[in-house]
């Protein structure tokens, strides 16, 4: 941690314990005077110290095709990386939640169920009465979004395509567009019927905006509105669409959080400020938004938005799964920790293939390295299912013994059963694994713990094991919300 986010964090944590004892001072008072209780009542806990205490930021984001998708087997998105990337500074865990509705998304927020809406709001005035907002995460303007004359493709010149297509706003009077519900799109169609003084036909609907637009491209609906930056990336996808006439001034887009949560707010701008000035920052704007290869990813059967698999070794997975009892995409996800789904993947130690399975473990279930897919996966379930039965039955926890068997996979049981018997030593539970058997996993590179009489396999490299636990464990939780189980 750098000398000026300690600086910054102890700061906020200071005004944290301010904000607290006045939340208490008001509590006192409203006690003792009946008259204060609504005063109160609405003032809320402090989020940023429930976060850092939790070491968790409950955020909610939309599916698409640039908030978040699955794509190859890694978690994918805008908004998602931009979360990230807040709660590694935070030093906390991502909870993400998925909502389509945005109405659904704000009430969730009003009532507390999560900490932050990254959905990529438009800043308004009558927004600001009900959130507090970030400073902006892009800027962008919301266009019509259309489509193009039948045979745009053979027509011979650019203004043979114009002439069919909206450019002036006088020319939406009497159209029907269809907006999603709770959007400002609504209200901004409103504005620009009372200013050219006639009538837009809106309707309000409960599809998302990206479903909105593949209904334009279809022909079931002839125009909806978008936020520009999505309406580009949409429009690489379905070239039969035209985003190219404004319907607003340029605005804001940015994240909200209750009311009154200035601790909260004042991180994530400090955060912002100083993550816009890395290439980091144009980096991620630029692989969503400019990057040609979006409208490829945005096509692919390996995006969980537009398509259906998660690798192409799907079927092998379920086909397999079986031997160990377990979800495929629980499998997929330590696959993808693995190898990133490259059959020929090698690490420096000499682990091999889809599953990364040591010489001797290839040679113990009669495969070299000339396996194909189908057969590196059945091995490496198979060692799935002998790590398993080598972990005693006092683990009976189905989700503790999961995260077991995926250490004993990475690193060797002989070691987690170190780890035990040190958890035990010093009175930490040995049949759990979170806070628990973890912690002796990584002190196992520690020569106090490692020459402990009670370990017989020594020195480990925990910090990969313990890394592979978790991120598998959270991948596989993303994958249970974007990938069907059939």
């Amino acid at each position: 941690m750098t000398k000026l986010k300690l600086a910054f964090l102890l700061l906020v944590l200071l005004s944290s314990c301010n904000f607290n004892r006045e939340f208490n001072k008001k509590n006192d008072t409203a006690r003792k005077n009946p008259s204060a209780k609504q005063a109160s009542d609405n003032l809320s806990e402090n989020t940023l110290l429930k976060i850092l205490e939790n070491k968790k930021l409950v955020a909610v984001t939309d599916y698409g095709p640039t908030s978040y998708f699955i794509y190859h087997g890694e978690p994918m998105g805008y908004q998602y990386e931009f979360l990230k990337r807040f709660t590694e500074y935070l030093g906390v865990e991502l909870d993400l939640r998925l909502e389509e509705n945005l109405l659904t998304s704000m009430e969730m927020l009003e009532n507390g169920k999560i900490d932050l809406i990254a959905m990529g709001l438009t800043v308004t005035n009558k927004r600001k009465k009900y959130f507090d907002f970030t400073e902006p995460i892009l800027y962008t303007r919301q266009v019509l979004v259309q489509r193009k004359p039948e045979g745009w493709e053979k027509m011979k010149t650019l203004d043979e395509i114009e002439s069919h297509l909206i450019r002036n706003t006088l020319l939406l009077a009497g159209k029907t567009i269809y907006v999603e519900e709770g959007t400002i799109y609504k209200s901004q169609l409103d504005e620009i019927a009372n200013n050219i003084g006639d009538s837009i036909n809106i309707v309000e609907s409960d599809e998302w905006t990206d479903k909105l637009i593949n209904a334009v491209s279809s022909g079931e609906i002839d125009y909806t509105v978008a936020d520009e930056h999505v309406a580009l990336v949409n429009a690489r996808e379905h070239r039969n669409l035209d985003v190219k006439t404004p319907v607003s001034f340029p605005q804001k887009i940015s994240w909200a959080a209750q009311k009154g949560q200035t601790e909260l707010l004042d991180t994530i701008n400090f955060w912002l400020t100083n993550f816009r000035k890395k290439l980091d920052f144009r980096l991620i704007y630029n692989k969503y938004f400019l990057n040609s290869r979006s409208a490829r990813i945005s096509k692919s059967n390996y995006n969980s938005y537009s398509g259906s698999m998660l690798s192409p070794y799907d079927d092998i997975l379920k086909k397999y799964s079986h031997i160990v009892g377990w979800d495929w995409r629980l499998i997929a996800s330590l696959m993808y920790q693995e190898s990133e789904f490259k059959i020929n993947a090698k690490s420096w130690v000499g682990a091999y293939g889809l599953m990364q399975l040591m010489p001797s473990v290839l040679e113990k279930y009669n495969i070299d390295s000339t396996a194909n897919a189908e057969q590196q996966i059945e091995a490496g379930i198979k060692h799935l299912k002998f790590q398993l039965s080598l972990l005693p039955e006092d683990v009976t926890d189905s989700i503790q013994r999961i995260k077991f068997a995926l250490a004993g996979y990475n690193s060797g049981m002989g070691h987690i059963l170190d780890a035990r018997r040190l958890a035990e030593k010093f009175d930490k539970n040995p049949n759990v694994w979170d806070n628990n058997v973890d912690e002796f996993v990584l002190k196992l590179a520690n020569p106090k713990y490692y020459h402990d009489s009670v370990v017989e396999y020594g020195y480990m490299r925990g910090e990969e094991t313990y890394n592979l636990v978790t991120e598998v464990i959270y991948r596989y939780e993303q994958y249970k919300k974007l990938i069907k189980n059939n």
